[in-house]
């Protein structure tokens, strides 16, 4: 039985990342830490250590005199991060499929209901379930730092998973893309796990291209 054990700092970590995902920290604003702090009732030293955390995630800039503040979305951020996602994803998950226990097996399936049963109205919680999805089929293997990686990214593309997921037919897509991937990988089809994988974070990149496109 794994324990894991979630400290102060990675709680306000997911809170302050929730907010940022959410739009509730507007981007560009001051994170006023004093008030923020209060608000969650912390001290400011694990408030402190998630806000560099968050700042080597990518998700905040910091200046002199401002603080932090949350860096904006921008097309070259959204096409980095699923180029790099595709040079990695696919052929880590369909590592995975094939090395995967009863008990990965068991969490990736769960994972997929959670992000199934997210609701549609909710788009944060979508965004964290398709983290919590994509991240369990890769983990698998023993791959710590593959992992490490493939979660990394998918909390930056937490805010373009919302994006994306905003225009009309977007979230069946999802659906139906996200269920091949699961059925493919539990049956341990290795290449049509790549195959689907691939397609899966193309599409979104293509997506993404156009709507970034079309706003600018």
């Amino acid at each position: 039985m794994t324990i894991v054990v979630r400290t102060l700092s990675d709680q306000v970590f997911e809170i302050v990342l929730e907010r940022i995902v959410s739009g509730d920290i507007p981007t560009g604003s001051p994170i006023r830490q004093d008030a923020l702090a209060a608000e969650l009732g912390v001290s400011k030293i694990p408030l402190r250590e998630a806000l560099a955390r968050l700042e080597q995630e990518g998700l905040l800039v910091s200046q002199a005199n401002r603080g932090y503040t949350v860096r904006p979305m921008s097309a070259e951020q959204a096409d980095e991060i699923y180029a790099l996602r595709l040079a990695i994803e696919p052929a880590a998950a369909a590592c995975a499929a094939a090395e995967a226990t009863a008990r990965d097996r068991a969490e990736a399936e769960a994972a997929y209901h959670a992000l199934d049963a997210a609701a549609a109205e909710n788009l944060t919680e979508v965004a964290v379930r398709n983290r919590d999805f994509h991240t369990a089929l890769v983990r698998p293997g023993g791959r710590v730092l593959t992992t490490q990686l493939v979660e990394r990214l998918a909390v930056l593309a937490e805010r373009y998973v919302i994006a994306h997921l905003q225009p009309a037919g977007r979230e069946d897509r999802a659906h139906v893309e996200h269920r091949q991937m699961i059925d493919a990988w539990l049956a341990r089809d290795g290449k049509t796990v790549e195959a689907l994988v691939t397609q899966h974070l193309s599409a979104t990149r293509d997506d993404l291209r156009a709507q970034f496109g079309a706003s600018q």
